[in-house]
């Protein structure tokens, strides 16, 4: 009777392991496999978030199948204290170990609703967007300039949502003084900014902050990320440059960031100055005399006058030879790049070609070409704009 009844109980101890091992197998597929999500969602964690309440979040909104094996594998896989607060995008099919992983892993905010503060060249402006989770483009839902115009009240709004996420987005080409005149106006930073940065050490770039974050550490941030860039372009630098340290080349840089908008021609643009400094021959480039009179506090607004193109300046390339003394904006890393590593090519001169984008050219009679249709150009939009 008792070896019957051993056999019994160590048969039902073996067909248990089977059935929790299947169990086992099954809940790791579940885990591993391809999710229920039809569509791509945007999911927030809280400050002080957990993994129970983002399982049930999940769960109902069809992301998982069940938010029990998405915390058991979380925890398995030791992620659970790893979760982070802030918005994140989860794609159609996303697995449970794939949610996991977006969840825990850091990093920028990838959806939901944010706040840009865009300094531009021209101006600077506040807008109020959102990341449409099925398209994955941002939808603009209000803009103001700070200064200029009344602040929306939707922007109002959002400003005291204590989970919203800011984001500063500093344009190529702009200068300094622009960079900390502009953070001056932005309300949801904090501190005093004492001294302008030197010209062309602040990184174009988009920043993430936080409501309350300090000015002086953002620019900070700028600058270290401008001093890594040209570090390693200087690291994989051309041979045979016209100039001999990475401030010159941040010089050249910020010249090329300046002369063109068409990202194809800084290469080229770049080549025309490193053959001129080369030969000895003058960059004769406007950007540069405009500098020498603005010293980069906003814009010209108006064409050069003939007198300040004669000037006895240090930025006024049409007189000095070589470069002028500092950068005269902040360049991108593609043009930090082109100035470092430029194409070679024998072009020497370049205007305008009224697209939008220059006509280079190899001689002096070829470029006098490329001068005389240039202005036509401008002579034909002149009667055209006058006509209407």
């Amino acid at each position: 009777m008792w070896k019957a009844v051993a056999s019994n109980a160590l048969t039902l101890l073996i067909v248990a392991s089977f059935l929790l091992g299947g169990i086992v197998l099954w809940g790791k597929s579940q885990y591993s496999d391809a999710g229920p999500l039809a569509e791509a969602i945007c999911v927030r964690v809280p400050s002080g978030g957990n993994m129970s309440t983002l399982s049930r979040d999940l769960e109902e909104r069809g992301a998982v199948s069940s938010g029990a094996i998405f915390r058991i594998g979380a925890d398995y896989s030791d992620k659970t204290d790893a979760l982070k607060a802030g918005s994140f995008l989860v794609p159609a099919g996303a697995s449970m170990e794939s949610i996991v992983d977006i969840v825990t892993r850091g990093g920028a905010n990838t959806c939901g609703s944010e706040i840009v503060y865009r300094i531009g060249v021209t101006r600077s402006t506040v807008e109020l967007r959102e990341l449409d989770p099925a398209t994955a483009t941002y939808v603009e839902r209000a803009e103001f300039v700070p200064g200029t115009d009344e602040q929306p009240a939707e922007i109002a709004t959002a400003m005291q949502d204590s989970g919203m996420r800011y984001r500063v987005l500093v344009a190529e080409g702009v200068t300094s003084w622009q960079v900390v005149d502009s953070l001056k106006r932005f309300s949801p930073m904090t501190g005093e900014v004492s001294a302008v940065p030197a010209e062309g050490t602040l990184a174009p770039f988009s920043y993430e902050i936080r409501k309350g974050d300090d000015r002086f550490d953002l620019l900070v941030r700028m600058q270290e990320r401008q001093k890594t860039i040209l570090a390693a372009a200087w690291e994989s630098r051309a041979a045979d440059l016209p100039f001999d340290t990475p401030e010159e080349a941040l010089v050249l840089a910020s010249i090329i960031e300046k002369e063109t908008g068409v990202p194809e021609e800084r290469g080229t643009v770049a080549s025309v100055f490193v053959n001129r400094l080369r030969e000895g021959m003058r960059l004769q480039t406007d950007p540069t005399v405009i500098y020498g009179i603005t010293k980069g506090e906003g814009v010209l607004g108006r064409g050069i006058r003939q007198s300040e193109l004669r000037a006895e300046t240090p930025y006024n390339t049409y007189v000095i030879t070589g470069l002028p003394p500092t950068p005269i904006a902040n360049p991108g890393a593609a043009s930090i790049e082109a100035a470092v590593n430029p194409p070679e090519t024998d072009f020497r001169f370049f205007v305008a070609d009224g697209s939008g984008g220059h006509a280079f050219s190899r001689t002096l009679e070829e470029h006098n070409a490329n001068v005389a249709k240039w202005r036509q150009i401008e002579a034909e939009r002149a009667t055209q704009s006058s006509g209407n």
